[in-house]
C-alpha cells in the first residue's frame, strides 16, 4: 500500500489500471483526486485491478476567504509581500503561497504605506484571506489591528517585541524597526 497527499483536480491514474475509491473520479479515462487528503493504492485479490482512493486527513487545512492565517514573509517589493502559509486557523496547512499587497497593509493612510516599513523576510505575520487570487497565490490582508507582524528578529537575530502599533523593538540592543505589528490577545 502506497500513500501520498494529494489536492482536489490531481490527477492520480489511468481508469484501464485502476478502480477508482472513495474521494476520486473518472473523467476522459483519468482518474482524479475530488477531496483534499491522502492518495492510498490497496491491492485485493479478487479484484483484477488495484483500486485508487483519497481519504481526508485532519492534518490538511485549506483557507478559505476570512481565514485567519499565519505565514512567513518570503520576499518583499515595493508592490507586495509574498508569503508561505504555515497555519490556517490552528490547523498546519503546507505549500499554501499568498500575496499581502500594498493597499491591503493597513486600513487607513493607504497612499502612505511601504512595504519594506511593514514587513522584512522572516517575519512571521497574521493575516486574513481576502481572495483565492490567481492560481499561484491568496490574497491577504493585515488591514484589522489584530493582523499584522507578531513574530520578527533583529538583525543581531534576537526575538523583537512590539512597543507600538508601527514599530518593534531588540530587547537585548534597544534597536527599534518599523513593523506593522499585529495586537495582541
Amino acid at each position: 500500500m502506497s500513500t501520498e497527499c494529494v489536492t482536489p483536480g490531481r490527477r492520480l491514474g489511468l481508469a484501464d489500471e485502476y478502480d477508482a475509491g472513495a474521494g476520486t473520479y473518472v473523467r476522459n479515462g483519468m482518474i482524479y483526486a475530488s477531496i483534499l487528503g491522502t492518495k492510498s493504492t490497496s491491492t485485493d485479490e479478487s479484484a483484477p485491478k488495484s483500486t485508487i482512493q483519497v481519504t481526508r486527513s485532519a492534518k490538511f487545512a485549506v483557507p478559505t476567504i476570512g481565514s485567519h492565517i499565519l505565514a512567513r514573509v518570503l520576499r518583499i517589493n515595493p508592490r507586495a509581500a509574498s508569503v508561505s502559509i504555515m497555519m490556517v486557523g490552528s490547523t498546519p496547512c503546507k505549500d499554501f503561497l499568498g500575496t499581502v499587497r500594498v493597499q491591503d497593509i493597513r486600513a487607513t493612510e493607504k497612499d502612505s504605506v511601504r512595504v519594506h516599513l511593514s514587513f522584512r523576510p522572516g517575519d512571521v505575520i497574521r493575516a486574513e484571506v481576502i481572495s483565492l487570487g490567481d492560481q499561484r497565490s491568496y490574497y491577504l490582508s493585515t488591514a484589522k489591528n489584530e493582523f499584522g507582524v507578531v513574530f520578527a528578529q533583529s538583525v543581531d537575530g534576537n526575538a523583537m517585541v512590539p512597543v507600538s502599533w508601527e514599530e518593534m523593538q531588540d530587547p537585548k540592543t534597544r534597536v527599534v524597526e518599523k513593523r506593522k505589528c499585529a495586537k495582541a490577545f
